[in-house]
């Protein structure tokens, strides 16, 4: 039965004088009040959770990892560790799942670091919780909509990827965030490579059925170098290999080579006569821009954000109007 709005208020009300567990506890289940009715002084009580988790929203339950951890509702082999487990297997394995990459790896990374992006909250990570958030991060490539075209995916692999931490996430440094975006992006688009590069470059033969610990540990042992952001359309170009997209992920240094990258995709376009398109995606946010304002088939791309992978795919799938393929080397000029 679904309570009238008059008794939600009522409880409301009742919840903000409540001063026992007992009480909010019966408020909770009665009339499916939300945490945000619950008073500050009782959220620290393990039967108070256990309570808002049996109507809690997909979204909250993922916020709230951390602290049903740590007041002790979420523990090894606990019903409601089976509970988040259920549901976090359930939600993922949804055609569509609610929840995008980035967000189900920054919820893995926060949750298994033990220790909260603000603040100074600890706890101890259940294991089953964290494989369910893993598996949860896999099967949420499935939301991405492939642009099926010709990639290259260039990660930088210098030094300074190891550095530092994006959105603020404990463990996820520009070469785990980086790697997690290439890794959605090859496991949606068939037609797909992989190189790595710094002042030099090295093809990767990187699957998309690998893990992300795999690949982070593998570039993360490779040589240290400049960043130079060009390789990626040099080397292409060398091999006459067709590419339609060129993805290239560094951290917020863009270009040290002696080409710059906008002249290194002009080459390419006029030597294979593709309207290939590049995008360079910062995972550390600073002025860096590499793209050609007058050219719509390039774009820079700051951040790890839940809408990126998508976006990336939408402007893979641009084609440029008929009326300017005449323009030899530049088929997006005018574009924008």
């Amino acid at each position: 039965e679904v309570p009238s709005a008059l008794a939600i208020v009522e409880a409301v009300e009742r919840a903000k004088k409540a001063t026992t567990v007992n009480e909010i506890v019966a408020l909770i289940r009665t009339h499916a009040l939300p945490r945000e009715c619950v008073p500050t002084q009782l959220l620290t009580h393990a039967p108070v959770w256990e309570a808002l988790l049996e109507r809690m929203p997909f979204t909250a339950l993922i916020r709230n990892l951390a602290t049903m951890t740590r007041v002790g509702l979420l523990a090894p082999m606990a019903p409601a560790t089976a509970e988040v487990v259920r549901r976090l297997e359930d939600e993922a394995g949804r055609l569509k799942a609610p929840l995008p990459p980035a967000p189900a790896l920054a919820a893995l990374m926060t949750y298994k670091s033990g220790k909260g992006v603000r603040g100074n909250g600890t706890w101890s990570p259940v294991a089953a919780v964290v494989d369910a958030l893993d598996a949860a991060f896999y099967k949420a490539f499935r939301a991405v909509e492939p642009s099926n075209t010709k990639t290259l995916l260039a990660l930088d692999v210098s030094g300074s990827m190891s550095g530092g931490t994006v959105a603020g996430v404990p463990g996820l440094t520009p070469r785990v965030a980086s790697s997690a975006m290439a890794l959605v992006t090859a496991a949606t688009e068939k037609q797909h490579g992989f190189v790595a590069f710094t002042n030099g470059l090295t093809e990767l033969d990187i699957s998309p059925r690998q893990r992300l610990d795999d690949i982070c540990a593998r570039t993360a042992a490779m040589p240290f170098g400049g960043t130079d952001c060009a390789l990626p359309m040099l080397w292409a170009k060398e091999r006459k290999l067709e590419v339609e997209t060129f993805i290239v992920y560094t951290d917020s240094e863009t270009w040290a080579g002696k080409i710059h990258p906008v002249q290194a995709l002009a080459d390419y376009r006029r030597e294979s006569g593709l309207p290939a398109k590049l995008i360079v995606v910062g995972m550390t946010a600073n002025k860096f821009s590499i793209a050609d304002p007058k050219d719509a088939g390039m774009l820079d791309v700051v951040g790890f954000d839940t809408a990126s992978p998508a976006l990336i795919a939408d402007f893979s799938r641009l084609r440029p109007s008929p009326r300017r393929k005449e323009q030899k080397g530049h088929p997006y000029r005018g574009e924008v």
